[in-house]
């Protein structure tokens, strides 16, 4: 039988690759972003308590009620913003179907699609599986990760469908600012263009920050979709559990497609986590949560040589090594962890034209042991 792949270049990931070799030389593994310590107790009680409960049968297609009530509660008191939770926001099995629904609902043959780069690596199958062609803005270490936006709009064409952002964003840890979103609300004023908004990592944003979420700016959030993970937020990635936030006139869009995706997501855990976002403390507490680690890290890395760009927001840390190897990213990643002992990823996979500027990422969302053991071995090179 003759196959004809619809993604002929897709292989194996580099996320694969480094845990397997990670788990092979039995390295500390800061490549793969998520946390190695458990979800909250309170959280998993719930979970329980709504499966001995009985709510284990399907949940409506858009999720429960009492949830997305919730969520709008939240959003109305971070961003200003009034949702109406019937019509403007959908339960989704985790941000990346979220993502992937969103694009595939709206972007046709043809469509070009922008992409800041490095993107996260499901954006651009994404786009190729509609038949859509990726339009790569491709941001640098040497201009700080800023984007030029008079540059950016160059790539914009009647051809432009939809533009991709993702703040804080991943994997560089930078933060988009107010100037930023004001620019871009103001650059797709009178287009057809659609914002897919990334904020999965929302809470996780550093040194008194502010999110700039899209809810901010009223005429952008007219055509925006924005996704957003409980995974990220309650480190419980392997739940698979996120919603994404749109005008109804998007929403009814998206809940077409979403309804033959996965049509509805876990019951309990709906339940669970719509009690458990009773307690606003449960998300406003992790910026010092997560930037104590990003501090610690950063500061056991003192007497290492490698070069911190700082992180913003995000649980990843971009370090520079040029003055270590002249190797590509990939290379040096790899030798990092057959050699060392730790297991990296290089930046330079999360561009379309592999970039290499000498930079690898490293995930701090971990124990103060385990950052701790990888910033000794790191030290010593």
């Amino acid at each position: 039988m003759t196959i004809k792949s619809k993604l002929p270049n897709v292989g194996t990931t580099i996320f694969t690759i480094m845990s397997a070799l990670a788990e092979q030389y039995q390295a500390i593994n800061l490549s793969q972003g998520f946390p190695n310590f458990d979800t909250p107790d309170e959280l998993k009680r719930l979970v329980t308590h709504y499966m001995n409960k009985g709510m284990n049968q399907y949940a409506p297609m858009a999720g429960l009620p009492i949830l997305r009530g919730r969520l709008a509660e939240k959003i109305e008191k971070m961003y200003g913003t009034q949702i109406d939770p019937a019509s403007e926001i959908t339960i989704t099995a985790g941000g990346t179907q979220a993502l992937f629904t969103a694009i595939a609902t709206f972007v046709r043959e043809g469509d070009e699609v922008i992409l800041i780069e490095p993107a996260y690596d499901s954006y651009a199958p994404s786009v190729e599986l509609c038949g859509g062609i990726v339009k790569p803005y491709r941001l640098s270490p040497s201009q700080q990760y800023d984007i030029n936006w008079a540059d950016f709009k160059s790539l914009m064409s009647d051809k432009t469908r939809m533009i991709v952002i993702n703040t804080p964003h991943n994997p560089t840890g930078k933060t988009l600012k107010d100037n930023d979103l004001q620019e871009l609300e103001r650059i797709v004023k009178d287009t057809d263009i659609i914002v897919l908004s990334d904020e999965v990592y929302e809470h996780l944003i550093f040194d008194g920050q502010k999110h700039q979420s899209v809810f901010r700016y009223p005429q952008l959030f007219k055509r925006s979709i924005a996704a957003f993970s409980f995974g990220k937020t309650f480190h419980s990635t392997g739940w698979k559990m996120g919603y994404v936030v749109a005008p109804e006139y998007l929403m009814s869009e998206f809940r077409k497609v979403h309804q033959f995706n996965v049509f509805s997501v876990n019951t309990p855990l709906q339940y669970a986590i719509a009690d458990f976002l009773e307690d606003e403390n449960t998300y406003l507490s992790l910026p010092n949560f997560y930037q104590s680690k990003r501090d610690y890290f950063l500061q056991l890395m003192e007497n290492s040589r490698f070069k911190p760009l700082k992180s913003e927001g995000t649980y990843f840390q971009l370090f520079n090594y040029e003055v270590i190897s002249d190797e590509n990213d990939v290379e040096f990643s790899k030798r990092l962890t057959t050699e060392f002992g730790v297991a990296a990823i290089p930046v330079s996979v999360f561009y379309s034209d592999n970039f290499d500027a000498k930079v690898i990422r490293l995930c701090f969302a971990k124990t103060e042991d385990t950052l701790t053991k990888a910033a000794e071995r790191l030290s010593e090179i």
